[in-house]
């Protein structure tokens, strides 16, 4: 007892007190300014990506309803479940294996974070009542993670152009990267797909590769930073397809060491543990091919840069020089066997056709199905520069500065920025490669170009008589004056609304916060557009099916539609944007710009699919969807524009579309000439075009809406019009004038 007095005495606990006040930590003011910066940066990489909320609280484009199916089966059904789960709610009749589909890595995240805040008792309780799938937590969550991911994904940036060039640069490059036009459009709230874990775990896997070759780690650290980087490659491997760019960049990175004979045992280590880790979790994905996974081109490349390396470590320790020409020559002659061999017998995998049409722009061209992809289409340097507007003119000086002290990490900027310029400028979806590299190398020129001026600017000010106290104040002027001028060029980029904007009469918000501030694909009716208020089109449309049709209906419609057919509806569609099924989208194209009858023909041959694979299911209705303004012309962000893939895609040639008529599908369809341009003498009716059951369905949806009499078409024969989408006349004023008419069809009996 008299032990516990001590214990609790007034002397011995103000002691206690006493040595914990000295365990306070110390922070300088300049690493408190440094991260009071680092947090606003980050705060507003958050709020600017929550600016579509305005609009309603939804998940955006179409592959992030797929994702959400994703997480919500590991959610409720365990985390491996889906390598078992065959999905029969798409892609009717067949299903889709979703273990042989999927990359689980975007899922994997969202759902073990949402299971972690769940426990945690954080509360994700219903946002809209409007939304159908609001009521789900999961839902909730999802919409959000987006922005969260992207804050750290900042916060990773910031570490690696720290260790690149200071803590200036990295805080310039989280800030570059946080208001950056391509990465906000992909990060941005309910834009719940795979770029958003895609991008963090690229910076992650280069911070932590580059850490680990640092000569002045130790053995121990280069292990950890290898195996972490390892990690994050594998990650990078089960989350996204980009995933091969990392490996590539990292391979010529790692020639180019050996070219300036920087080989050294570290890199050795740290090459075979990355990989050797990061190829074991990427083989045990099926999406991948499993095993085949290894003998792909591009492993087999990394296989060949490891033995080289190997040969390396083994001429470093050959010490005549007779002996280490005898092993350059065996090297070089067994190199050559081993090519031939793998060339000739190795059965090497070769790409994918999309990563083919990124190295060979021109490849995409011979697929109809992957040019149809808007974000598959080259980039203009236009779009580049209303991405990064004035910091384009500092990339330039990055490199040379990078150039000028060509350390490891400085080499591997300039090789990130030079490879993601050119697979950018291939495919605008990379873009959101492109935003990380350029923001690292903006804010290396711009903290290289900024040092000088305000060290002249700190110097005390020094009076010399006559001449030279002249020149003196002259130059802290100067400094004064470029430093003004380097803001007021950053102002024309993050301040003032871009000249589009002001010549089109939009919204006078700065750039960056216009592409942000956009409501999600659904809420704005699948239209580009700022609307007032929420387009509630597809939304009610998609409501309307999911309590008004059978639990099990079966819908057709373009590929576009079906992951929303599927999750918010809550129906069976044939096609989805997975696109992993050619011959049914064909086939799909094919009904569309089929006469009526011929287009039966194709329902009933996915009826007959259905029976014989023990489908209770049958195809018993059509949504088509169709935009056009108050006098019933088309405006091409519906069908009347994606008419023409359908005609390329199944007719599988990029001129399909031209014997349908001309390049439109309004009431004005002609004839074309040979050469596919109309002539003033050959405006003449298509009756080939005409007699398509799109054009029907469309001229005759056009009535629901055009009531003046000027569009008169004549109701489809075997399909009747069951719902049409409608819209008061001042959401059709709010849309810009523009209708957007979603139908949906019933297949009569015949």
């Amino acid at each position: 007892m008299s032990k516990i007095r001590r214990l609790f005495s007034k002397e011995n606990i103000v002691g206690v007190l006493g040595r914990l006040g000295k365990l306070r930590i110390k922070i300088t003011h300049v690493t408190l300014l440094e991260l009071s910066v680092l947090i606003l940066v980050l705060i507003l990489a958050f709020t600017i990506r929550l600016l579509p909320m305005r609009w309603g609280y939804y998940l955006s484009e179409f592959d992030p309803y797929y994702q959400y199916r994703l997480t919500k089966d590991m959610v409720e059904n365990g985390f491996l479940h889906w390598t078992t789960w065959q999905d029969q709610r798409s892609w009717w009749p067949w299903g889709r294996d979703m273990a042989y589909t999927s990359f689980p890595g975007l899922a994997l995240t969202a759902a073990s974070l949402y299971t972690v805040l769940n426990a945690l008792g954080v509360p994700m309780a219903p946002t809209i009542t409007e939304n159908t799938l609001a009521n789900d937590p999961i839902y909730n969550f999802v919409v959000v993670f987006p922005v969260i991911l992207a804050t750290l994904t900042c916060l990773a940036l910031y570490f690696l152009g720290k260790d690149i060039g200071g803590k200036e640069v990295g805080l310039f490059a989280a800030f570059f990267l946080a208001l950056n036009a391509s990465y906000i459009g992909r990060t941005s709230l309910g834009f719940f797909d795979d770029e958003t874990v895609g991008i963090f775990a690229l910076i992650l896997f280069s911070l932590f590769f580059l850490r680990s070759i640092d000569q002045e780690k130790s053995t121990r650290a280069t292990s950890i930073y290898a195996i972490v980087a390892g990690l994050s490659l594998g990650y990078l491997f089960i989350s996204w397809g980009a995933a091969r760019y990392p490996v590539g960049l990292t391979l010529v990175f790692v020639l180019v060491l050996l070219v300036l004979r920087r080989y050294s045992s570290r890199l050795l280590t740290s090459y075979g543990v990355t990989f050797g880790l990061a190829l074991l979790i990427a083989m045990n994905l099926e999406h991948l091919g499993g095993i085949r996974f290894l003998k792909e081109g591009t492993n087999i490349a990394v296989y060949g840069v490891f033995l080289l390396l190997c040969a390396f470590e083994i001429s470093r320790r050959i010490e005549t020089t007779k002996m280490k020409r005898l092993f350059a020559v065996a090297v070089v002659v067994l190199g050559i066997a081993l090519f031939v061999g793998v060339y000739l017998y190795g059965n090497v995998g070769t790409l994918e056709p999309r990563y083919w049409s990124i190295l060979n722009p021109f490849e995409r061209l011979a697929s109809p199905a992957v040019a149809s992809v808007q974000e598959h289409r080259p980039a203009s340097w236009g779009s580049i520069y209303y991405d990064f507007g004035i910091g384009i003119l500092f990339v330039p000086v990055g490199f040379y500065f990078a150039a000028s002290n060509p350390t490891n990490r400085n080499i591997y900027l300039i090789l990130f920025g030079l490879t993601s310029i050119y697979f950018a400028s291939t495919m605008v979806r990379l873009m959101l490669i492109l935003a990380p590299a350029l923001c690292l190398l903006w804010a290396l020129a711009l903290t290289r170009i900024l040092k000088p001026f305000i060290t002249l600017l700190r110097e005390k000010p020094v009076v010399f008589r006559g001449k030279r106290s002249f020149g003196t104040h002259v130059g802290r002027e100067f400094s004064a004056a470029f430093l003004i001028l380097l803001f007021l060029l950053l102002t024309f980029t993050f301040l003032f609304p871009s000249p589009e904007s002001r010549a089109s009469g939009g919204d006078q918000f700065p750039r960056v916060i216009s592409q942000a501030y956009v409501p999600t694909t659904i809420a704005a009716a699948s239209l580009p557009v700022k609307p007032d208020q929420t387009l509630p089109d597809w939304i009610d449309a998609l409501n309307w099916m999911r309590y008004n049709l059978e639990p099990d209906a079966a819908i057709v419609s373009w590929w576009d539609y079906g992951y929303w057919i599927t999750t918010i509806a809550g129906k069976i569609s044939l096609a989805d944007n997975g696109t992993i099924n050619l011959t049914q989208i064909k086939r799909i194209g094919s009904m569309f710009m089929s006469s009526e009858a011929d287009a039966i023909k194709v329902i009933d041959e996915f009826n007959q699919y259905g029976q014989s694979h023990e489908s209770t299911n049958k195809v018993d209705y059509v949504v088509a969807f169709f935009t056009f303004d108050g006098s019933g012309n088309d405006v091409g962000y519906g069908e009347e524009s994606k008419w023409r893939w359908m005609a390329n895609i199944a007719g599988d040639n990029l001129d399909a579309h031209k014997q349908y008529g001309n390049y439109t599908l309004g009431r004005d369809w002609t004839d074309a000439n040979k050469d596919g341009q109309p002539t003033s003498d050959e405006l003449i009716d298509n009756p080939l075009g005409q007699s398509t059951l799109l054009y029907k369905m469309m001229q005759y949806g056009k009535t629901k809406r055009v009531t003046d009499g000027t569009i008169t078409a004549t109701a489809p024969t075997y399909f009747g019009l069951i719902y049409w989408s409608q819209k008061d006349k001042s959401s059709v004023v709010n849309a810009g004038g523009i209708n957007a008419l979603v139908t949906v069809w019933k297949v009569k009996p015949h």
